[in-house]
């Protein structure tokens, strides 16, 4: 049980899920912004404003912060170790 909570909070994520990532997020606050600005102006309202923008932020932190499967689809390929010559 231990090490299935380690590994989930662990968050290891691929070069390739970072960039995902990072464009879900910058889209999505983009987006959530201008909604919520739309909606508060629509309802005229500062309370429908805030709240939008505060749930569409609590959906992109569940969203992007856990180290989803998606993330790392595209594990990096090491190069091999060499081994070390001696010179004289």
């Amino acid at each position: 049980m231990a090490s299935i909570l380690q590994d989930a909070l662990e968050g290891k994520i691929d070069f390739e899920g970072q960039r995902h990532a990072d464009w879900l997020v910058r889209n999505a606050l983009i987006a959530t912004t201008i909604l919520s600005f739309i909606l508060g102006f629509a309802f005229h309202s500062l309370r429908v404003t805030f709240g939008t923008l505060a749930l569409g932020t609590v959906l992109l932190i569940v969203a992007v912060v856990p180290p989803w499967p998606m993330y790392r689809k595209h594990p990096a390929k090491w190069l091999p170790v060499k081994k070390p010559t001696k010179s004289e």
